[in-house]
Order: structure tokens, then sequence, then C-alpha cells
């Protein structure tokens, strides 16, 4: 019964009963109709954050480990796909991140694994409505109404889902390392030519925190643009207050795929610290030989504020870090102002060839 009487737990404000949220700037639960402010429900008793086993989750999660330990519904959005999470008590009327009102609730997908940890949002949405203001004004071929219509939508604050993988890696590695050198003949023509050895080595390595995101909502693209999140040092034990108010992301991207995408990201990675290691100027036969161990991973949840909007015929959508406030994404351009310029390159080209001749 344990588990089941979490999966219905609430934060209801100690004056007047209504729902507490998460507000970032506060840093705790506030009530969003008095204002009475709380951090009970927050644990902050020093609980590791926790790593997982990778071969034993890949194997099976346990039923207990599943859900947000919390009343949540969930709905999924029949234009770009997203599934997004939210209180009970909210009625979701567009999507999130594309701003479709073709939204359905799901309640025949199985509870997804329980997020270990989280990051808290650290930005407040003044801020980061500010911040976008000075992002279109620093793109000169936007349009200049662009940062007024585009900010006419609601800016909307998310948790996304990614995974994180940590793994030792012992490798070995042979190959043909090629020294150029040249040769001149009788004639004084010269000619580069490779003098091929054999070499070998290994590299020893501890990836910490490689993270995959298992977004549907926004482009693996653009959360690369939101780079770095400070992951393993600020993150904070699952407790579902910190959800409280704000709408999750459910992964679509499932443990499984995510470790085989980590594994190849890897595997890249020792590659290029294995040529580094070959000496000469060139390479050729490169064999690497690979063996992983401690193998873990985590489930954590991101901060991110989305802005989509529509602007003529065509869909835009900026994301901003929920910790750091860097900013990603498109937006639309201006012909009047590329036209312009393009009128004074060619004048310019136009001026630079009459008085050349």
């Amino acid at each position: 019964m344990p588990d089941e009487l979490s999966a219905k737990r609430k934060f209801p404000c100690p004056a007047c009963g209504a729902e507490a949220e998460w507000n970032p700037a506060k840093q705790m639960l506030v009530c969003p109709f008095c204002g009475t402010q709380s951090q009970a429900e927050i644990k902050s008793d020093g609980t590791l954050v926790e790593e997982n086993d990778l071969i034993t989750a890949l194997n099976s999660i346990p039923e207990g480990d599943r859900g947000w330990a919390a009343e949540k519904k969930t709905v999924r959005c029949q234009s770009c796909n997203a599934i997004s999470v939210f209180d009970a008590t909210r009625v979701a009327q567009r999507c999130d991140f594309c701003g479709s009102p073709a939204l359905i609730e799901v309640d025949d997908i199985k509870a997804p694994i329980r997020p270990s940890s989280l990051l808290p949002f650290k930005v407040d949405q003044g801020t980061v409505r500010e911040s976008i203001r000075q992002w279109y004004g620093s793109h000169w071929f936007a349009p200049n109404n662009l940062k007024g219509k585009a900010l006419t939508d609601t800016l909307h604050g998310l948790y996304l889902p990614y995974w994180t993988f940590d793994a030792h890696v012992a490798a070995q590695w042979q190959a043909e390392a090629g020294y150029h050198y040249t040769v001149t003949d009788d004639q004084g023509r010269s000619e580069q030519r490779t003098r091929w050895e054999y070499a070998s080595g290994d590299i020893d390595h501890f990836f910490d925190d490689e993270l995959v995101p298992a977004s549907r909502g926004v482009s693996a693209a653009l959360l690369e643009k939101l780079a770095p999140f400070p992951t393993t040092k600020e993150l904070v034990p699952y407790d579902p207050g910190y959800i409280s108010g704000w709408v999750v992301e459910q992964y679509q991207i499932d443990l499984t795929a995510a470790a085989q995408d980590a594994r190849g990201r890897m595997d890249n990675a020792v590659k290029q610290m294995c040529i580094s290691q070959i000496p000469g100027d060139t390479y050729r036969g490169l064999q690497v030989n690979s063996e992983y161990s401690a193998q873990t991973f985590k489930h954590v949840l991101l901060p991110v504020w989305i802005l989509s909007y529509v602007y003529g015929a065509r869909s835009y959508q900026v994301a901003v870090n929920g910790c750091t406030g860097k900013i990603g994404g498109n937006y639309p351009l201006s012909w009047v102002k590329i036209l312009i310029v393009s009128v004074i390159a060619l004048l310019i080209i136009f001026f630079i060839a009459s008085h050349s001749k």
C-alpha cells in the first residue's frame, strides 16, 4: 500500500489548502493563490543521487521504480507526438511544445521508469522573457516586429527527460603509423613517400554522465545548443514536489535505445583518443578492442523553457536552459532586410568594378 498512497501524493498549501507549485525564483513551493511559501515537502537531507546498474536494468525494472510518485494526467499531442505529464487537476488546452490543440488523454502507456534525480528550475519566467527579447534583438535579419509578436504566445517551463550513462573503458589499439619523408631524383623532382611502422597502445578512461536526450517535443539539435547542463554537481534526488505545477515530458526514447546511443558516442570518443596516441604523420589499419565495466545509468529531468509560435505559415521554437539561461532556437527572416543587404552588396560590387577599369 505505500506505493499506492505515494502515487496520490499532493502538495496542499498550509494556509488555504490549494495545490502549491515549485517556484524557481524562490526555490521552494509557493501557493499560486495566497502566496504562502513552503519547503516542508522538498527533501534536503543530503540523500545521495544513486546510479543504477545498466545491465540489471536492461533485463528488468521493478514496478516499484516506475511512475511519478504523485497523481498525474498524461496526454499525447497528435501533431508533434510529445507525451506530456502534468498535475491531475490541470486541464490542458494546447501542447506546450508546438501549440497544437490536438491533445488526447492516454491511459494505456506503461508507467515510465521513475526519475532518480533532477535539476530544479533556477531561471524564472521574467528573466527568460527579457533574455528572449534581447536574443531576437541581436539577430538583425529577424523581422522588427518579432520581439513583440513572438512573445504574445505563452512561455512554458518544462522538465525534459534525459538518460545519463557512466562507464569505465579499458581499450587496446594497434595500427600502422606512417611517417612522411621526401626523396629527390637526379633531375631535382621531389616526391613524398611514407614509411610505415607498427604501433600500439592502450586507453583507460571513465565516462561520467554521458547525456542522451529522450525528448520528442524538442529536437536533439536544438537541445545541443542549450548544453551544458550542470548535471553532475547540482542534481538533487527526485521528489514529486519539484514538478508540482510543472509539465513533464515522458520519455519515448527508452533505456535500451538510449544505452545504444551512449555506447556509440563512447566508442567514437575512445577511437579519437586512440588516434591521438598514434605517432607519425598518418595512420592506417587502426583496430580498437574495448572492454566496458562499471556501467550505470540515471533517468533525470532537466529544466527547459519553451517558446513555440507561428509566424507567417511556419512554426518556430525557442528553448532556454532552465539552469543557465543559455538560448537556442530558430526565427523567421525578414525578406525586406535581405533584399536591402543584397542591393547594397550589388551596388558596392558595381562601384568597385567600375572604378577598377
